[in-house]
């Protein structure tokens, strides 16, 4: 078993050729992916897209880039189209400070909302956070202080404090391509650290290619890569990489079981 956490296959790079990315991935192993929604424009398209695959599954949420162009989303929209059957997660969401896109005002509100709608229906939330950190652990905890909801930090590429107290507020950590990089170093030593029982691999892809495939348009596929890496950083068989994190995103992503 291999599962990608977190990819975008309604991206252009991917959506061009849908089946033949899937079954790529299915070649490589991968018996799960998770198609992330980032505007709520394109959440038809991303369910579909699920609904036409058995082993494809979807998420409604707003990136913080956008929230300056949702600033009507609440949590009872994010709610009501989560409840089809093939979403999910909540997400992505959280904030952005190094591109500021959006009103950092506005994209606290919306990663507000998003909590909620985590909480209200059980399923986890998924957070983009970038140049952050203090802001998403404040946010983090003292939503978290209001009523438990379930989480993860995708595409990590944070401090090891971030990851303690995310780990702490009961987070998975999900890796992406990144952690291939040569100098990715500081990230590296994160990720071995990681208990296994918290670990999530992901491509983001059509983005961050990890290496060997650097320089390509990322594909599910390629989440294969950055699995036996983590495998060898951290000392274990690539078989045991792979059983762990998809056992860890079927325990968090708990409705593609059902």
């Amino acid at each position: 078993m291999l599962i990608d956490s977190h990819c975008h296959l309604n991206y252009p790079g991917l959506v061009e050729d849908e089946a033949g990315v899937i079954a790529r991935a299915r070649e490589a192993g991968v018996t799960a992916m998770i198609s992330i929604s980032t505007r709520e424009r394109e959440w038809d398209a991303v369910i579909a897209c699920a609904a036409r695959h058995p082993d494809v599954f979807a998420t409604v949420g707003i990136h913080p880039h956008e929230a300056d162009q949702h600033a009507q989303m609440d949590t009872a929209r994010l709610v009501s189209a989560a409840a089809h059957p093939k979403v999910v997660g909540i997400g992505e969401t959280g904030l952005d400070y190094f591109y500021d896109k959006s009103d950092r005002d506005r994209q606290r509100s919306s990663f507000r909302a998003h909590i909620g709608a985590s909480r209200q229906t059980g399923l986890p939330l998924i957070v983009h956070t970038r140049d952050a950190e203090a802001d998403t652990i404040a946010i983090l905890t003292e939503e978290m202080g209001k009523g438990a909801f379930p989480m993860v930090i995708h595409c990590f590429t944070g401090s090891q404090q971030l990851a303690e107290t995310c780990l702490g507020l009961g987070a998975y950590i999900s890796l992406s391509g990144i952690v291939t990089f040569k100098n990715a170093r500081a990230l590296q030593e994160t990720a071995r650290l990681i208990p296994a029982d918290r670990l999530l691999v992901e491509t983001d892809s059509p983005f961050l290619a990890p290496v060997p495939m650097r320089g390509k348009v990322c594909e599910p596929a390629y989440v294969a890569h950055t699995s036996a890496f983590l495998a060898t950083l951290r000392g274990v068989r690539t078989e045991d990489i792979n059983k762990t994190t998809s056992f860890n995103t079927l325990t968090l992503f708990g409705r593609i079981n059902s």
